[in-house]
């Protein structure tokens, strides 16, 4: 269940890998992979867009809307966390971010895109 809270004058929202699986494959979010290049290439959740912490801008990300927010993902949930904290303190109203990450997505099983060692291609996966 999601779990909503105050930060820096705005919402953050943390949502189960359930809900957002459920709202991803309804294209009701934009879903957006904090971690580093080498690891979205690595694998990633197909079609999450790649915004790493390490040059992390709030005002570089789309313009999220009641019927499609934006939600951060990224290994564990910790670096998520911190760039949804400082998405809220550069003023925007409220953000959400997928608890335990990406780790927490492949031990539900869901699907992901991974490279394949023998072409370096993204393949779907499981």
């Amino acid at each position: 269940m999601s779990e909503t809270e105050a930060v820096s004058g705005g919402t953050l929202t943390t949502l189960t890998v359930d809900e957002v699986k459920s709202l991803y494959e309804k294209n009701e979010v934009v879903l957006i992979d904090v971690r580093t290049p080498a690891e979205y290439a690595f694998e990633h959740i197909g079609g999450a867009l790649l915004a790493p912490m390490s040059g992390f801008d709030p005002a570089r990300l789309p313009t999220p809307t009641e019927e499609r927010p934006i939600v951060l993902y990224c290994g564990s949930g910790m670096r998520s966390r911190k760039m949804s904290e400082k998405y809220l303190a550069a003023g925007f109203a409220k953000i959400a971010h997928m608890a335990g990450g990406f780790g927490a997505w492949k031990q539900a099983g869901n699907g992901f895109l991974g490279t394949d060692p023998a072409t370096g291609a993204n393949v779907p996966r499981p």
